[in-house]
Protein backbone atom coordinates (compact mmCIF):
# COMPACT_ATOMS: atom_id res chain seq x y z
CA UNK A 1 0.00 0.00 0.00
CA UNK A 2 1.49 3.34 -1.15
CA UNK A 3 2.77 5.76 1.73
CA UNK A 4 0.22 8.13 0.56
CA UNK A 5 -2.85 6.51 2.05
CA UNK A 6 -1.07 5.62 5.24
CA UNK A 7 -0.56 8.49 6.30
CA UNK A 8 -3.88 10.25 7.68
CA UNK A 9 -3.62 13.69 6.24
CA UNK A 10 -4.21 16.87 9.06
CA UNK A 11 -3.05 20.65 9.66
CA UNK A 12 -1.64 20.43 13.06
CA UNK A 13 -0.49 16.58 13.16
CA UNK A 14 2.28 15.98 11.28
CA UNK A 15 2.65 11.86 12.03
CA UNK A 16 -0.16 10.40 11.70
CA UNK A 17 -0.64 7.11 10.42
CA UNK A 18 -2.67 3.69 9.98
CA UNK A 19 -1.27 0.46 10.67
CA UNK A 20 -3.54 -1.32 8.37
CA UNK A 21 -2.32 -3.10 5.37
CA UNK A 22 1.04 -4.95 6.72
CA UNK A 23 1.18 -8.73 6.60
CA UNK A 24 1.36 -11.54 8.47
CA UNK A 25 3.65 -14.21 8.75
CA UNK A 26 0.08 -16.17 8.35
CA UNK A 27 -0.88 -14.50 5.10
CA UNK A 28 -3.53 -12.06 7.07
CA UNK A 29 -3.33 -8.45 7.09
CA UNK A 30 -3.45 -5.75 9.43
CA UNK A 31 -6.90 -4.33 9.51
CA UNK A 32 -7.36 -0.71 8.45
CA UNK A 33 -8.70 2.09 10.07
CA UNK A 34 -8.38 -0.14 13.69
CA UNK A 35 -5.01 0.98 15.05
CA UNK A 36 -3.22 4.48 14.29
CA UNK A 37 0.03 6.09 15.47
CA UNK A 38 0.47 9.61 15.97
CA UNK A 39 2.22 12.88 17.44
CA UNK A 40 0.83 14.83 20.23
CA UNK A 41 -3.20 14.70 20.18
CA UNK A 42 -2.71 18.06 22.39
CA UNK A 43 -2.62 19.99 19.55
CA UNK A 44 -6.31 18.94 18.29
CA UNK A 45 -7.23 21.66 20.80
CA UNK A 46 -8.45 24.99 20.09
CA UNK A 47 -10.69 26.89 17.31
CA UNK A 48 -7.35 26.85 14.92
CA UNK A 49 -8.10 22.81 15.24
CA UNK A 50 -11.57 22.78 14.14
CA UNK A 51 -11.05 21.15 10.74
CA UNK A 52 -8.31 18.66 12.43
CA UNK A 53 -10.64 17.38 15.40
CA UNK A 54 -13.78 16.70 13.16
CA UNK A 55 -11.60 14.96 10.84
CA UNK A 56 -10.41 12.84 14.05
CA UNK A 57 -13.68 11.94 15.31
CA UNK A 58 -14.58 11.10 11.49
CA UNK A 59 -12.38 8.32 12.13
CA UNK A 60 -14.53 6.79 15.01
CA UNK A 61 -11.44 6.30 17.42
CA UNK A 62 -12.65 5.57 21.01
CA UNK A 63 -9.41 4.30 22.75
CA UNK A 64 -6.65 6.80 23.18
CA UNK A 65 -3.40 5.96 24.79
CA UNK A 66 -0.76 9.00 25.14
CA UNK A 67 2.67 7.58 25.89
CA UNK A 68 3.95 11.40 27.48
CA UNK A 69 5.04 12.13 30.97
CA UNK A 70 2.28 13.82 33.11
CA UNK A 71 4.21 16.44 33.03
CA UNK A 72 4.40 16.88 29.35
CA UNK A 73 0.62 16.82 29.21
CA UNK A 74 0.32 19.27 31.61
CA UNK A 75 2.79 21.54 29.27
CA UNK A 76 1.25 20.91 26.29
CA UNK A 77 -2.43 19.39 26.89
CA UNK A 78 -4.22 16.39 26.59
CA UNK A 79 -6.70 15.26 23.53
CA UNK A 80 -9.65 17.26 23.98
CA UNK A 81 -12.95 15.94 25.57
CA UNK A 82 -10.47 12.87 27.35
CA UNK A 83 -14.03 11.84 28.58
CA UNK A 84 -15.39 10.31 25.16
CA UNK A 85 -12.77 8.29 24.79
CA UNK A 86 -11.51 5.24 26.87
CA UNK A 87 -8.33 7.34 27.63
CA UNK A 88 -5.17 6.49 29.48
CA UNK A 89 -1.88 7.70 30.23
CA UNK A 90 0.87 5.44 30.25
CA UNK A 91 4.37 6.60 30.39
CA UNK A 92 6.91 4.01 28.97
CA UNK A 93 9.90 6.82 29.35
CA UNK A 94 10.98 6.88 32.54
CA UNK A 95 14.48 8.99 31.70
CA UNK A 96 13.85 12.55 29.97
CA UNK A 97 16.22 13.85 27.99
CA UNK A 98 16.42 17.06 25.84
CA UNK A 99 16.97 16.09 22.34
CA UNK A 100 17.82 19.33 21.17
CA UNK A 101 20.55 19.61 23.26
CA UNK A 102 22.18 16.36 22.20
CA UNK A 103 25.84 16.94 21.80
CA UNK A 104 26.06 17.48 17.85
CA UNK A 105 29.41 15.37 17.67
CA UNK A 106 27.21 12.05 19.60
CA UNK A 107 26.96 9.19 17.02
CA UNK A 108 23.05 10.08 17.04
CA UNK A 109 22.03 6.42 15.94
CA UNK A 110 23.50 4.53 18.73
CA UNK A 111 22.72 7.67 20.76
CA UNK A 112 18.79 7.05 20.39
CA UNK A 113 19.42 3.27 20.56
CA UNK A 114 20.57 3.09 23.68
CA UNK A 115 17.80 5.43 25.26
CA UNK A 116 15.52 3.22 23.77
CA UNK A 117 16.75 0.11 26.08
CA UNK A 118 16.37 2.36 28.58
CA UNK A 119 12.86 2.01 27.91
CA UNK A 120 12.64 -1.46 27.37
CA UNK A 121 13.78 -2.36 30.52
CA UNK A 122 12.25 0.81 32.75
CA UNK A 123 8.99 0.64 30.75
CA UNK A 124 8.01 -2.74 30.84
CA UNK A 125 4.81 -2.14 33.01
CA UNK A 126 3.35 0.57 31.06
CA UNK A 127 4.35 -1.62 27.79
CA UNK A 128 2.59 -4.33 28.83
CA UNK A 129 -0.22 -2.46 29.82
CA UNK A 130 -0.13 -0.59 26.42
CA UNK A 131 -0.55 -3.24 24.40
CA UNK A 132 -3.06 -5.39 26.48
CA UNK A 133 -4.85 -1.74 26.02
CA UNK A 134 -4.55 -2.38 22.68
CA UNK A 135 -5.46 -6.07 22.26
CA UNK A 136 -8.85 -5.16 24.30
CA UNK A 137 -10.25 -2.21 22.65
CA UNK A 138 -12.63 -0.86 22.48
CA UNK A 139 -12.64 -0.17 18.72
CA UNK A 140 -10.28 2.20 16.54
CA UNK A 141 -6.92 2.86 18.86
CA UNK A 142 -4.89 5.75 18.65
CA UNK A 143 -1.49 5.93 20.59
CA UNK A 144 0.94 8.28 20.69
CA UNK A 145 3.47 10.15 22.19
CA UNK A 146 4.73 14.10 21.14
CA UNK A 147 6.64 13.74 18.03
CA UNK A 148 5.07 10.02 17.21
CA UNK A 149 9.03 9.25 16.80
CA UNK A 150 10.64 7.39 19.31
CA UNK A 151 8.10 6.09 22.24
CA UNK A 152 4.90 5.43 19.39
CA UNK A 153 7.52 4.26 17.19
CA UNK A 154 8.92 1.62 19.72
CA UNK A 155 5.05 0.39 20.51
CA UNK A 156 4.08 0.12 17.03
CA UNK A 157 7.34 -1.84 16.38
CA UNK A 158 6.25 -4.12 19.39
CA UNK A 159 2.67 -4.51 18.20
CA UNK A 160 4.16 -5.43 14.69
CA UNK A 161 6.23 -8.08 15.84
CA UNK A 162 3.74 -9.28 18.07
CA UNK A 163 1.45 -9.55 14.81
CA UNK A 164 3.76 -11.54 13.07
CA UNK A 165 5.09 -8.47 10.51
CA UNK A 166 8.19 -8.93 8.83
CA UNK A 167 11.54 -7.13 10.53
CA UNK A 168 11.97 -5.45 6.72
CA UNK A 169 7.78 -3.88 7.27
CA UNK A 170 8.39 -3.10 11.03
CA UNK A 171 11.82 -0.84 10.09
CA UNK A 172 10.14 0.38 7.00
CA UNK A 173 6.95 1.74 9.21
CA UNK A 174 9.62 2.97 11.54
CA UNK A 175 11.58 4.99 9.24
CA UNK A 176 8.62 6.24 7.76
CA UNK A 177 8.27 9.29 10.45
CA UNK A 178 11.27 11.05 8.59
CA UNK A 179 8.25 12.29 5.62
CA UNK A 180 7.50 14.38 9.38
CA UNK A 181 10.89 15.31 9.91
CA UNK A 182 10.82 19.08 8.37
CA UNK A 183 7.30 19.81 10.20
CA UNK A 184 8.29 18.11 13.51
CA UNK A 185 11.43 20.61 13.36
CA UNK A 186 9.53 23.92 12.33
CA UNK A 187 7.16 23.20 15.48
CA UNK A 188 10.31 23.31 17.73
CA UNK A 189 11.37 26.11 16.50
CA UNK A 190 7.89 27.82 16.86
CA UNK A 191 7.98 26.51 20.47
CA UNK A 192 11.10 27.57 21.46
CA UNK A 193 12.44 31.01 19.67
CA UNK A 194 14.84 31.79 22.34
CA UNK A 195 16.75 28.23 21.66
CA UNK A 196 19.21 27.18 19.23
CA UNK A 197 18.76 23.68 18.61
CA UNK A 198 22.31 22.21 18.62
CA UNK A 199 21.39 18.51 17.27
CA UNK A 200 21.09 17.94 13.53
CA UNK A 201 19.04 15.21 13.66
CA UNK A 202 16.37 16.14 15.71
CA UNK A 203 13.32 14.66 14.35
CA UNK A 204 14.98 12.05 12.97
CA UNK A 205 13.77 8.16 12.08
CA UNK A 206 15.65 6.25 9.89
CA UNK A 207 15.22 2.55 10.30
CA UNK A 208 19.22 1.73 11.74
CA UNK A 209 17.93 3.01 14.95
CA UNK A 210 15.34 0.72 15.42
CA UNK A 211 17.45 -2.22 13.89
CA UNK A 212 20.31 -1.39 16.58
CA UNK A 213 17.41 -1.72 19.15
CA UNK A 214 16.03 -5.12 17.95
CA UNK A 215 19.66 -6.24 17.20
CA UNK A 216 20.19 -5.15 21.28
CA UNK A 217 16.93 -7.40 22.04
CA UNK A 218 18.31 -10.19 20.52
CA UNK A 219 21.67 -10.57 22.38
CA UNK A 220 19.77 -9.76 25.77
CA UNK A 221 16.44 -12.17 24.98
CA UNK A 222 16.93 -13.80 22.18
CA UNK A 223 14.77 -12.44 20.30
CA UNK A 224 12.29 -9.38 20.66
CA UNK A 225 9.40 -11.17 20.62
CA UNK A 226 10.93 -13.41 23.60
CA UNK A 227 12.20 -10.24 24.75
CA UNK A 228 8.44 -9.46 24.82
CA UNK A 229 7.06 -12.92 26.20
CA UNK A 230 9.86 -12.86 29.17
CA UNK A 231 10.63 -9.65 29.78
CA UNK A 232 7.63 -7.62 30.10
CA UNK A 233 5.09 -10.17 30.37
CA UNK A 234 3.00 -10.62 27.36
CA UNK A 235 0.96 -13.67 27.47
CA UNK A 236 -0.07 -16.13 25.22
CA UNK A 237 -3.47 -15.02 25.62
CA UNK A 238 -2.94 -11.20 24.86
CA UNK A 239 -1.45 -12.28 21.80
CA UNK A 240 -3.80 -13.98 20.45
CA UNK A 241 -6.30 -11.12 21.60
CA UNK A 242 -4.30 -8.51 19.73
CA UNK A 243 -4.03 -11.16 16.39
CA UNK A 244 -7.65 -11.31 16.57
CA UNK A 245 -8.70 -8.30 17.27
CA UNK A 246 -5.83 -6.92 14.15
CA UNK A 247 -5.28 -9.46 11.44
CA UNK A 248 -7.87 -10.41 8.62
Amino acid sequence: MPTRHRHVDFDRLHNFRDLGGYRSADGRTVAWGALYRSDSLGKLAGPAARADWDRFLGLGIRTVIDLRYPWEIEAKGRIPEPERFAYANLSIEHRPYDQAAIDPDTDPWRYLADRFAEVTEDGVDEIRRTIELIAAGPGPTVFHCTSGKDRTGLIAAFVLILLDVSEEEVLADFALTELATTRLTADWHAANPGRTMRWPSYGRAPAQILSLVLADLTTRYGSPAEYLAERVGITPATAARLRDRLLR
